[in-house]
């Protein structure tokens, strides 16, 4: 194991990290947000958009990300659409966390029984005030550890971004491995970094599903 390879390139995975860890948090910001709104619009059964929305996840997770990395970085160009890697990772991202993000809400809109919607409605609660105070909060507690999956997944997924040229983690990796065929040295750093990204996310999240399920919610 050369320490001194490892040493000496250690600025770049660092720089690369925080390449990877920025555009994984704006896709998975996005993410969530086309994922909430489509889960909605199914969930609420919105005429035209509850199809689309449908239409689109069964497009996004039936696709893998490398494929529409593949579509944005080489085939809008020919369409006379030029968008920069780090634009198509955020794109990419998006479009497949997405789907999954908006799976995960509604699966736990659904697990909330339908007796407790009827008895909030029963007692003079309005759509608005039983969305908000019995259906939300359950299903946030319930939706969490998918929550949280996707989130790892998507973070992992960062990984094919170097097809489009992006010099992220894995980018940096494989061209150490040309360059100097340090296998061993590159990819153990590369386990480290994503670890370092990975670990502190997952350990924050299970104290904040913890929490939610000491304050009653999900119950």
């Amino acid at each position: 194991m050369d320490l001194q390879f490892m040493k000496d390139f250690a600025p770049i995975y660092v720089e690369a990290g925080i390449l990877t860890f920025r555009i994984a948090l704006i896709g998975i910001m996005g993410a969530t947000i086309v994922g909430l709104l489509t889960c909605l619009t199914r969930y609420f059964k919105v005429p035209l958009l509850s199809k689309i929305a449908g239409l689109y996840i069964e497009l996004s997770r039936n696709t893998p990300l490398l494929v529409q990395l593949f579509f944005l970085y080489f085939g809008l160009p020919k369409l006379g659409i030029l968008l920069s890697s780090e634009s198509c990772g955020i794109i990419g991202l998006i479009f497949l966390g997405g789907s999954y993000m908006s799976e995960a809400f509604r699966s736990g809109l659904e697990a909330v029984e339908n007796r407790q919607i009827e008895s909030a409605l029963s007692i003079g609660l309005t759509n608005l005030q039983v969305f908000r105070y019995i259906l939300m909060p359950q299903a946030i507690t319930i939706s969490l550890p998918a929550f949280l999956a996707n989130i790892v997944f998507l973070i992992k997924e960062t990984s094919v971004f170097s097809v489009v040229a992006l010099p992220d983690l894995m980018y940096i990796a494989k061209d150490l491995i040309g360059l100097y065929y340090n296998t061993d040295e590159a990819l153990l750093m590369l386990v480290v970094s994503y670890a370092v990204i990975l670990l502190p996310i997952v350990a924050l999240f299970h104290f904040v599903e913890r929490k939610l399920r000491y304050a009653g919610f999900g119950d």
